[in-house]
């Protein structure tokens, strides 16, 4: 994000998705969770690129108090929507309390995590180098972590079109690119997380965490297929031409409600066994 614009633009798209996110978060993981916190005051849950705290407002009514949140985040415009939208009441009725702090995620060390009860992130490994992730597995190993909605390279869109599994291929290529000489773990993340976690001897328990995105979200059908479609564009350029009909259809289709689509993603709890 370079601009105010920008950062508006993305807190949109924040916004728009966190319904679905709370939808696909895999609910079973909570239990296992709420036995490792069990008799921890306050559980202090440190939230690794928080966005504008939809992490937050989904886990924090959902475990008992109380508790106290540190967000991090690069952006300090998304971190004050962050705070200022964050819940105060935990699921028992216990006060919850937030700060935030600016941070470069992949510089964090164990002695920043020291206090941590429980660390979360969301929609974040698959955004990371594999030396960035393997900085943060260690930085969180020995703690409890629940890392959600980490993409894993499965769309399916209904009705199919004989175009979807080259966009597809296209996309996973755009996650996995090299940026400033940072190479993307994209749709790989998920796999490389476990086994970064197990080089520290820790256990990591997987489980789906699909976005079902039907003609109830037809909004956020569309501007996903939007991203997902301009990503595969930038990756292959050559895909601009081919797919201008194919995107009048899809975008057709998510406005009439007959669109829908499946992303796939994998929710890991670490240390919770």
């Amino acid at each position: 994000m370079n601009d105010g614009q920008d950062a508006d633009a993305f807190a949109g798209w924040l916004r728009l998705r966190e319904p679905a996110d709370a939808a696909a978060r895999a609910a079973d993981l909570l239990e296992p969770v709420r036995r490792r916190l069990a008799g921890t005051r306050p559980v202090v849950v440190h939230d690794l690129g928080a966005g504008t705290g939809s992490m937050g407002r989904w886990l924090a009514p959902r475990l008992p108090g109380p508790q106290h949140w540190i967000l991090y985040d690069r952006d300090p415009g998304l971190l004050a929507r962050a705070r200022s939208a964050m819940v105060d009441t935990a699921a028992d009725g216990a006060p919850v309390t937030v700060q935030t702090r600016q941070a470069d995620l992949t510089r964090l060390t164990a002695a920043d995590l020291a206090d941590a009860s429980l660390v979360t992130a969301s929609a974040l490994l698959d955004m990371l180098t594999a030396d960035e992730l393997g900085r943060i597995v260690a930085a969180c190993a020995g703690r409890a972590a629940l890392l959600t909605l980490s993409v894993v390279g499965r769309v399916e869109l209904t009705p199919a079109d004989p175009l979807d599994a080259e966009v597809a291929a296209a996309f996973d290529d755009h996650q996995r690119r090299t940026v400033d000489g940072r190479t993307l773990l994209g749709p790989d993340a998920v796999d490389a997380c476990v086994a970064a976690f197990a080089r520290h001897g820790v256990g990591v328990d997987v489980r789906p965490s699909p976005w079902r995105l039907g003609p109830d979200r037809a909004d956020l059908a569309a501007a996903w297929f939007t991203g997902w479609l301009g990503a595969a564009r930038e990756q292959r350029p050559e895909l601009t031409g081919p797919t201008t009909a194919y995107a009048r259809r899809r975008l057709a289709d998510a406005a009439a409600g007959r669109l829908d689509v499946l992303v796939d993603h994998r929710d890991l709890l670490v240390g919770c066994r």
